[in-house]
Formats: structure tokens, C-alpha cells, sequence
């Protein structure tokens, strides 16, 4: 991954100027309790429920809701609800670092590492993983990550 630009002034003051590359940062500033929770945030956990592919622990009755809402005939836009995140949340609101460059870097990342471990666990039901980046880069809450089947299979 590329530092995004707005971290390389935090990283250069690192090593007595000479700066410091991303692993050695986190092996610096880090500790094991993050590494668990992001794990579990950027790798998490897939079901199967009622020919959805879901995050792992979506409730029943917020599938049906959902379905309601959305119709029968909108499957995908359903399970592509269900399963958004928005990169922001990722942190409370107000986090003092948060910047445009970071949001994308971050976004794209788990775009990639979500389709990876979707064609993984599920070779023979093809997802398609959309990252959403706003028009106005300072629209935090825009940069959106998603997920839907490209050809539900019927439930």
C-alpha cells in the first residue's frame, strides 16, 4: 500500500527525521487489542442467510425489514444495504486525522480484500464489491463500501 500523503509528515518525524515506512510505524504506535479489532473489521465474517451473502449476525427481522422496504424484486439492492459499511465509522466521529486520502486508501484496500475473501468462500457465486468515493472529497460519511451477489441465486 502507498502512504497516503497526509501521513508522510507523521511518518517522516520518525527516526530522527529520517522517517519510518507503515509496517515499522505500526510496530511502533500499534499493539496486539488493535490488530485483533481491525482484523475482525477489515476481515470479517460471512453467512449465508436465505440466499444472502451477509456480514455474519444480521438479524432476521432487519433481512425481512429490509425486504419490505426494498421489495422481492430488488435482491441485490437489499443485500447491498445490508451489507454497507461506511468507511468513517470506522472510528467515532470527529477523529482528529481523517482526510480524503485516507478514506480512498483505506476504501480500496478493503474493496479488494473483501472481493478476495468473497471469490474465496464463495467461488460459485460471484459478488460484486463497490467502492463509493463523493464528488466532494470532504464528504466523509460519502465513502461507502458495499457488496452484493452480481446474480442472486433465488432463496
Amino acid at each position: 500500500m502507498k502512504t497516503p500523503p497526509s501521513m508522510r509528515s507523521e511518518l517522516d518525524r520518525w527516526n530522527g527525521g529520517k522517517g519510518i515506512d507503515l509496517e515499522s510505524w505500526i510496530g511502533c504506535e500499534g499493539n496486539f487489542s488493535l490488530a485483533i479489532g481491525y482484523a475482525a473489521a477489515f476481515w470479517p465474517e460471512f453467512e449465508d442467510i436465505s440466499g444472502y451473502i451477509l456480514r455474519a449476525g444480521t438479524p432476521a427481522d432487519l433481512i425481512q425489514e429490509y425486504e419490505k422496504r426494498l421489495g422481492q424484486s430488488s435482491r441485490h439492492q437489499v443485500e447491498a444495504t445490508l451489507n454497507h459499511i461506511h468507511i468513517a465509522d470506522l472510528h467515532g466521529a470527529g477523529c482528529p486525522d481523517i482526510a480524503p486520502d485516507k478514506l480512498q486508501a483505506l476504501g480500496q484496500t478493503l474493496q479488494q480484500m473483501t472481493a478476495a475473501k468473497l471469490a474465496c468462500i464463495y467461488p460459485d457465486r460471484p459478488c460484486t464489491v463497490d467502492l463509493q468515493i463523493p464528488d466532494n472529497p470532504f464528504a466523509f460519511n460519502g465513502y461507502t463500501l458495499t457488496f452484493w451477489q452480481t446474480s442472486l441465486h433465488s432463496a
